[in-house]
C-alpha cells in the first residue's frame, strides 16, 4: 500500500522535469537575466563633449556599453584626425546619415572651392596694422622683426620690431569670436614690442610677405 502511494507522487514529477530547471519553460535557450527588473534607458539623441585648448588631434574613440546580461564591455575605433577644439564633439544615432540609410544630402556630391582669406582689420597704428582671418593674423608694417617667442599664462605671441618711437603703450581688445583676444604695443629703446594674446594654447608658424608678416595658429 505504501509503495503504491509513493509511485503516485513520483510519476507526476517526472512528467514535468527539464534538463535545466532554472530557465523559464518557453525560453530555455535565451540569454539569462541577472535580475528580474529591467531598467529602460532613454533613447540616445545626441551627446556632446568639449576638449581643452591643448587638443589638436583625436586619436581614438572608446564606447562603454552594457550587454543584455548586465555585463559592461568596451569598443574602440582608431581615428587620428585633426580637430578644432573650439567645436564640440558629438555622438548620436541618426539613420539618415548612416551608410545603410543615406540621406539625400549624403547622396548628392558637392565640390568645394577653396576660398581666399578674407582679412578683417582688428587694430592699427600709424606704422603697423593688424588683420585677422580665422587662425591667420596678417601684420602690415615696413619695420623689421627682430625676434619672436611664445609665452604662457596667458598664452601669447611676443614680437619685437625695429623702430625708434615714443608711442608709450597701446592696448586693443578684440571682440569675439576672434582667436586673438588682445593686442598690446609698448615702446623700448630702438624697438617696440607687440604682444598678441590668444584665446587658448597654440603653436604657430610665421611667413615673411611683401608688406609684412603672416602668423598662422596651429
Amino acid at each position: 500500500m505504501i509503495k503504491h502511494v509513493f509511485l503516485l507522487f513520483i510519476i507526476p514529477l517526472t512528467l514535468f522535469s527539464r534538463e535545466n530547471p532554472f530557465f523559464p519553460v518557453d525560453s530555455a535557450e535565451d540569454i539569462p537575466l541577472t535580475r528580474n527588473k529591467v531598467e529602460k534607458a532613454p533613447p540616445l539623441k545626441r551627446a556632446t563633449m568639449t576638449l581643452p585648448s591643448t587638443a589638436r588631434t583625436i586619436e581614438r574613440v572608446t564606447v562603454e556599453y552594457k550587454n543584455l546580461d548586465g555585463s559592461i564591455s568596451k569598443k574602440s575605433i582608431v581615428l587620428h584626425n585633426s580637430i578644432d577644439w573650439h567645436l564640440p564633439l558629438f555622438i548620436s544615432q541618426n539613420y539618415g546619415s548612416s551608410p545603410e540609410f543615406p540621406s539625400k544630402k549624403a547622396i548628392k556630391k558637392t565640390t568645394k572651392v577653396k576660398a581666399k582669406p578674407k582679412y578683417k582689420k582688428i587694430a592699427a597704428l600709424s606704422f603697423i596694422t593688424f588683420y585677422e582671418d580665422g587662425k591667420r593674423l596678417k601684420i602690415i608694417t615696413k619695420d623689421k622683426m627682430l625676434r619672436k617667442f611664445l609665452l604662457v599664462k596667458p598664452h601669447r605671441i611676443v614680437c619685437d620690431f625695429q623702430r625708434d618711437t615714443d608711442l608709450g603703450s597701446y592696448v586693443k581688445k578684440i571682440k569675439k569670436p576672434s582667436l586673438f583676444k588682445k593686442i598690446r604695443v609698448g615702446t623700448h629703446k630702438g624697438y617696440y614690442r607687440v604682444v598678441i594674446e590668444l584665446d587658448g594654447f597654440y603653436q604657430y608658424k610665421v611667413k615673411k610677405i611683401k608688406d609684412g608678416y603672416t602668423f598662422e595658429l596651429l
